[in-house]
């Protein structure tokens, strides 16, 4: 297995979706052609969908190739882990093609779902240890994404999935309307940051390196991060905020994810908190993608902040008041 010491950090993965037309392909565009000093390796879903402001000449037996600027590009034709390691022993120099980039950005053109590229960086120990999954981004196209989120399930797994939401051509529509559009959006996915975009144009800071995904070292840039407000929506997918001030049995707690992921896993989309653990000295991270969940010790609670447990739940046809219940169960006697 490569070991992280051997690059010395964890090239960070970025992964886009969106529904169609939202504006995925200017984004990337406007992120290779931006001066950020940086060597981004571009997956993209398959051969000649995408088209980079027409640098993208490659034969039809090329899988990775460099561009003018100095990134690479990959397509996704075959299965991504192998192309993740190849794009892994390419930058180690383990391969006869030598590339060097700074981080990966991940276009899922044609999958509705992100999780099978999210659980990648899961269930893979090579994958894992290489490379860290930074964020997912979902770009929303405010003009028409009232009838996309009511028309069909993967436009809301998309909503789901996100640690940001591009909310773009902002333009092409009233303040009233994307105040409504962007209330259902919260609804969904409590735990998104929302920025509203025209053209794709956003502050790379706000997308790209922001550890979204690593949930104690993104409560450590931004402790509030789990503290939103549950509301009220019609979406089969939405958001239940769990919140106990209470410390919580370890043992009761465990018993109580078990039953989650064994009953609602595959509804359960994205879940993720900070627990408050009777007799544990440190903060415990979890998260978890429908039956995947992993969870570690943190820093130590310091003495000024208030000790809490915090959970974002995000799936489709949930029972926050079952969720509540359950969890308010779990409290240490």
């Amino acid at each position: 297995m490569y070991q992280k010491d051997e690059i010395g950090n964890k090239v960070p993965v970025t992964v886009l979706t969106g529904f169609l037309g939202a504006g995925k392909t200017t984004l990337l565009n406007y992120i290779l052609t931006q001066d950020h000093g940086q060597k981004i390796a571009v997956i993209v879903n398959e051969f000649g969908e995408v088209g980079i402001d027409n640098q993208l000449v490659v034969g039809a037996d090329e899988e990775i190739f460099e561009m003018n600027n100095g990134c690479i590009c990959c397509t996704v034709r075959g299965d991504l882990i192998r192309i993740l390691g190849d794009l892994m022993d390419a930058k180690l120099g383990k391969s006869d093609r030598q590339v060097d980039f700074d981080r990966v950005l991940i276009e899922t053109t044609g999958l509705a779902d992100p999780a099978p590229v999210a659980q990648t960086f899961f269930v893979d120990e090579e994958m894992a240890s290489f490379y860290t999954l930074d964020a997912i981004v979902t770009l929303v196209d405010a003009k028409h994404a009232e009838r996309h989120l009511d028309e069909g399930h993967e436009a809301q797994e998309q909503v789901a999935f996100a640690d940001v939401i591009l909310l773009n051509k902002v333009d092409l529509v009233d303040e009233s309307c994307l105040n409504q559009l962007e209330h259902r959006l919260i609804s969904m996915n409590s735990a998104a940051k929302i920025y509203r975009t025209q053209n794709s144009q956003i502050d790379l800071n706000k997308i790209l390196g922001i550890s979204a995904f690593d949930l104690d070292k993104k409560l450590e840039v931004d402790p509030g991060f789990l503290e939103e407000e549950d509301h009220d929506h019609d979406d089969t997918v939405s958001s239940i905020v769990l919140r106990e001030e209470r410390p919580l049995d370890l043992k009761k707690l465990e018993k109580l994810i078990g039953k989650w992921i064994q009953d609602f896993g595959e509804n359960m989309f994205r879940y993720k908190g900070i627990l408050y653990i009777k007799d544990v000295e440190e903060r415990v991270v979890f998260q978890g993608i429908h039956m995947l969940f992993a969870s570690n010790a943190d820093r130590k609670w310091k003495s000024v902040e208030q000790k809490v447990s915090e959970v974002v739940i995000i799936g489709r046809e949930l029972d926050p008041t079952w969720f509540q219940e359950q969890f308010a169960q779990c409290v240490a006697s």
